[in-house]
């Protein structure tokens, strides 16, 4: 697989990811993601495409020192920093499409912000599901809609006119199983029956545009295919295009559209 499609990225854009993207949106997605699994004291965890460890560690303290949380991801680069932060969690380094576990081995499983990337996506859903014991639950938080994000598609539509195609391609990658009827077909052909998708927004917040250009560009893959130029240009038409959601501290704020599988095995 290219590094594209898996979202490699290099040791200072998975510290960038950490210590912005963490904290402007995937720390309190990841409250909303464990709701929805329901994680309980005790339980067996697994976390598919963790990155940095966001969802791991809001599981591990709900699950306790009783449970069991393990957090999975292909980059290792990620999970150096999730180590680092949280080094009392199981990390292992494997792909979403081949679960290096045995069956009905967790509790639990969930996956926030990563099917996307997964070029199986039927397959590494069968694979989560089959790891699942009986009485499990899964639950899976993919982007919803760009056009339903309107920070993000105004971000969007400035890279059309300043960058080229590559990089507006990555900035709509997150956003390819926006359409819930998909995220529901994909659940079907993985064999996981009972499936429910709900939508939530979460909410997203950087403390200044500038800082939520950086982010996208700086801790992602965008940050080796653009030029200086390119990048200056993103953010000065950024900082037009997203006035509407910035407040008087200079803080931007909007939401991001979420669409949450759920299903239990039974």
């Amino acid at each position: 697989m290219s590094d594209r499609v898996t979202w490699q990225v290099t040791d200072d854009a998975a510290v960038i990811y950490e210590q912005s993207f963490v904290p402007a949106l995937f720390a309190g997605a990841a409250v909303v993601l464990a709701d929805a699994a329901g994680i309980d004291r005790g339980e067996r965890v697994l976390d598919v495409g963790c990155g940095t460890g966001a969802v791991t560690r809001e599981a591990a303290r709900r699950a306790g020192a009783e449970g069991r949380v393990v957090g999975l991801d292909l980059n290792p680069r990620m999970l150096a920093v999730a180590e680092r932060v949280a080094p009392e969690i199981e990390w292992r380094q494997g792909d979403a499409g081949n679960l290096p576990f045995e069956d009905a081995a967790f509790d639990v499983v969930v996956s926030q912000f990563a099917l996307m990337f997964c070029p199986d996506q039927a397959g590494a859903l069968r694979g989560m599901w089959r790891v699942l014991a009986p009485g499990g639950r899964l639950a899976v938080a993919v982007c919803g809609r760009l056009a339903d994000s309107a920070g993000y598609a105004a971000l969007a539509e400035v890279a059309q006119r300043v960058c080229k195609p590559e990089v507006v391609d990555l900035l709509h990658s997150p956003f390819t199983l926006g359409d819930r009827s998909r995220l529901a077909d994909l659940a079907r052909v993985a064999g996981i029956h009972g499936a429910h998708v709900q939508t939530h927004r979460c909410p997203v917040r950087f403390p200044s545009i500038d800082a939520l250009v950086q982010t996208e560009v700086m801790a992602s893959p965008i940050r080796d295919i653009i030029d200086e130029a390119s990048f200056d240009a993103l953010i000065r038409r950024a900082r037009e295009a997203l006035a509407t959601w910035r407040k008087d501290d200079g803080e931007v704020a909007f939401s991001l559209p979420t669409h949450i599988l759920t299903a239990r095995k039974s």
